[in-house]
């Protein structure tokens, strides 16, 4: 395992002599274009483990993505070794369709602290809800970025991050009704307190979101990219490519339906993935929106 090697495979090619924000910010936006946020893995065949070794070989070595235990905990790795200030937090992901909190701690993330000011570093959420800078670590502050308007707000030592998002333009009016699009403008995200984790508080969340059939994740095989100018979503069988439009307060969101046989180009050509068992694509209805 070495730095290099993993700056290889973000593309990565700026300074890494300055602990600062923006140094911090460009390794981080080259992650998240180069690194998807991804569970192919459940759906080929494959555990899915927590040992950073195995995260390493998995994400730089056979250039695969990972889920959020997967890319912070490697995101974390790195920024430690660059002499980043840097600890684990845990978050209860929100469920749109209960209306609730998840009570299983399912989200890892990375806390950075520069200059005395703290930030929040999260390079595993995926979607529309991925953040591509990081977050000041501030109640209340609205902290405009491309994807839209994210906030964090704090109340009683738990905090809960928020995005606010554009209006869509489908085109493709056949999937104006698609249970994937999220049809609120304001959308809770995730709570999480500051008390530092280790990756071991992630091991039985790790098996059983591999494992239940009431997990998100084996009901849906999901991979997910961001781009210079949105992000590309496959769930299932379904390509999203979704185009961000600030100036205009329009997002362009395009949909198409994919055949079987078209899966394993898709994911090459738009992702970078090369799986080495077949892939089964799922896409069970359930709360996952983008």
């Amino acid at each position: 395992m070495n730095l290099e090697e993993y700056f290889a495979r973000t593309g990565y090619k700026g300074s890494t002599e300055k602990q600062d924000l923006a140094t911090l910010t460009e390794i981080f936006q080259h992650h998240i274009r180069a690194v998807p946020f991804e569970n192919l893995s459940i759906h080929c065949g494959e555990k899915i483990t927590l040992e950073l070794e195995q995260v390493y070989h998995k994400i730089v070595r056979r250039r695969r993505g990972g889920w959020c235990m997967e890319n912070n905990q490697l995101l974390g790795w790195v920024l430690k070794g660059l002499g980043y200030d840097t600890s684990f937090l845990g978050a209860h992901v929100f469920n749109p369709q209960q209306n609730a909190y998840a009570t299983l701690m399912t989200h890892l993330l990375v806390k950075v602290v520069i200059d005395g000011k703290a930030y929040v570093v999260d390079g595993g959420f995926g979607v529309s809800y991925q953040m591509w800078q990081p977050m000041e670590l501030v109640s209340g502050k609205e902290q405009p970025q491309a994807p839209g308007v994210f906030r964090l707000t704090e109340t009683s030592g738990v905090w809960y991050l928020e995005k606010m998002r554009r209006k869509q333009c489908v085109p493709n009016q056949s999937f104006s009704n698609c249970d994937l699009l999220e049809r609120k403008e304001c959308r809770k995200v995730y709570m999480f307190s500051l008390e530092p984790r280790t990756v071991e508080d992630f091991r039985f969340q790790c098996t059983y979101l591999q494992s239940s059939p009431d997990s998100l994740f084996t009901k849906k095989s999901i991979c997910t990219l961001q781009t210079a100018d949105g992000f590309r979503a496959l769930i299932g069988w379904t390509l999203t490519e979704t185009t961000y439009n600030y100036k205009e307060n329009m997002d362009l969101v395009e949909f198409v339906t994919l055949e079987d046989e078209e899966v394993e180009k898709t994911l090459k050509e738009k992702f970078n993935i090369t799986l080495e068992r077949k892939l089964v694509p799922i896409n069970v209805k359930g709360p996952y929106t983008i």
